[in-house]
């Protein structure tokens, strides 16, 4: 399945490694971030947009801007080519209207956060809120 993902987005995006691979493709948005301003972190943020989870983000230190795409097995043709079809969507986006990407995500409950805050103050444990809607 990785093959086949990585050889049918071969013209859409950057391959970091190409040849066969075992069980993931991994590629690379450098370009597009060079050209357009866009990140890999976009792209994965954009995915969720059309509620696909996103795939694992970067490869510390050996691929820039990297996406790593890691089917399973058992994902059927049919899930493989929305997919496909999704991060060609994407990627003509990344051309035609880069801040649709940059945006990403619009069609969450959450959108984009702050990525610097959230990594230096992570909150680790879930803290219950007062129901507004209870008082009196």
């Amino acid at each position: 399945n990785a093959n086949y993902i990585r050889v049918k987005l071969r013209d859409s995006y950057d391959i970091a490694y190409d040849g066969l691979c075992m069980h993931e493709c991994i590629f690379s948005l450098k370009r597009q971030q060079k050209d357009h301003g866009v990140k890999a972190i976009d792209v994965a943020k954009r995915l969720m947009d059309f509620g696909i989870h996103p795939p694992t983000m970067y490869f510390p230190l050996i691929v820039s801007e990297a996406l790593m795409i890691e089917p399973t097995e058992t994902e059927s043709l049919q899930t493989l080519n929305r997919f496909i079809q999704v991060m060609e969507q994407i990627a003509q986006e990344i051309v035609e209207c880069p801040e649709t990407v940059r945006n990403a995500p619009t069609a969450t409950p959450v959108r984009k956060l702050d990525e610097a805050t959230a990594a230096r103050t992570p909150c680790l444990c879930w803290v219950p809120q007062p129901n507004m809607a209870s008082q009196d």
